[in-house]
This record gives C-alpha cells, sequence and structure tokens, in this order.
C-alpha cells in the first residue's frame, strides 16, 4: 500500500513539473474542487440516486464547476410532456446551504416566477443537511405534478389554478405552446 502511494506521489510530481503555468492553476483547481466536503457529498448523492424515466440529469459540468443540469418530462399532469431544465448550483457550503435552483425557460406556473426562481420549501426554510440530489429531484417533480397555489411566486398562475383546473389547464398549454398571458411571451417546451 504504501509502495502505490509512493507511485502516485511521483506520477503526481511528474504531471506537474510537465504541465505549464495554466495547466498546473487549472490542475490545482480541479484537485481542490473534487477534494472538497461539497464534492464529496455531491459525489455520494449521485451514486445514490434513483431517477424515475421522467427525468434525467447532466452532472459533467461537476468536473469544473458546482453546477449540476437536471431535466424533467412530466409524463402526466398539467405539465405532460413539456421539457423543463433546470440549473442546479452547489456552494461550498452544501449541504449546510441548499443549492440555489433555476429553472431555464420562461413557463406559466405558480410556483416558478418568469425568471426561473423556484419557490420550493425544502429549497427555502425548510432545508437541511440530510436532504439530498434526490430530494431536490423528488421536489422539483412534485412541482410539475402538483402545483401548489397557496404559496406562489406567479400570483396570475395561482389565482387561475385556485379558479378552476380546466382554465389553469388550457393556460398552461398555450403558454408551454411558446403562447402569450397577460402581456408576457413563455418559452416553447413541449416535446
Amino acid at each position: 500500500m504504501l509502495k502505490l502511494r509512493q507511485l502516485q506521489k511521483q506520477k503526481q510530481e511528474q504531471l506537474a513539473e510537465s504541465a505549464t503555468a495554466p495547466e498546473r492553476q487549472k490542475q490545482q483547481h480541479q484537485q481542490q474542487l473534487s477534494n472538497s466536503a461539497s464534492q464529496l457529498r455531491l459525489r455520494k448523492d449521485l451514486a445514490s440516486l434513483d431517477l424515475p424515466p421522467s427525468v434525467e440529469i447532466d452532472a459533467a459540468a461537476l468536473q469544473t464547476s458546482s453546477t449540476l443540469y437536471i431535466r424533467i418530462t412530466p409524463d402526466e399532469g398539467y405539465y405532460e410532456s413539456g421539457r423543463f431544465s433546470f440549473k442546479v448550483v452547489f456552494k461550498d457550503t452544501y449541504p449546510i446551504e441548499p443549492p440555489k435552483v433555476t429553472l431555464m425557460s420562461r413557463i406559466f406556473h405558480p410556483n416558478i416566477d418568469v425568471q426561473g426562481n423556484v419557490c420550493l420549501n425544502i429549497l427555502r426554510e425548510d432545508w437541511s443537511p440530510v436532504l439530498d440530489v434526490q430530494s431536490i429531484v423528488v421536489g422539483l417533480l412534485m412541482l410539475f405534478l402538483e402545483p401548489n397555489a397557496t404559496d406562489p411566486l406567479n400570483k396570475a398562475a395561482a389565482n387561475i389554478l385556485k379558479s378552476g383546473s380546466s382554465q389553469f389547464q388550457g393556460q398552461v398549454r398555450n403558454a408551454m405552446s411558446g403562447g402569450l398571458i397577460d402581456g408576457q411571451r413563455y418559452d416553447r417546451v413541449v416535446k
């Protein structure tokens, strides 16, 4: 075991000597990222993920930053057949503090504003270090299956949801097709 560590150390030294200054800085930065407690926890979270078929995760950006991309394609509910991509940015304080989650498209939803900010209690006051990436995925998926009109970011969408599901369904379909609601243009997100 000791010999193996010595060989690894020698190889790292050889790589460091052969690398140019910018390459060395990049290697050091990547090594710092890969060894932080936040990164270790993220790797553990990703290794234990059990995703439903309607969710995809792109973790490639975690190699150079603390960013994860989640794509949700609900297979039922108001938002069925829409494709919604979220950018999830983890601070070095994760899991003590929740990540910042932003929807990359403009949609008509009571719990997501037109800037992509997400109103999900586990990303705010109900956050706990025992929650993980799986919890975030489930929470985001539930926003599409059961939108919450009682704690809205988009009050207009919440009011329509409260007044009747058929009217809300029509507005959601219009917005998902790139339509206009109350002067606001929404992104086309249907497959």
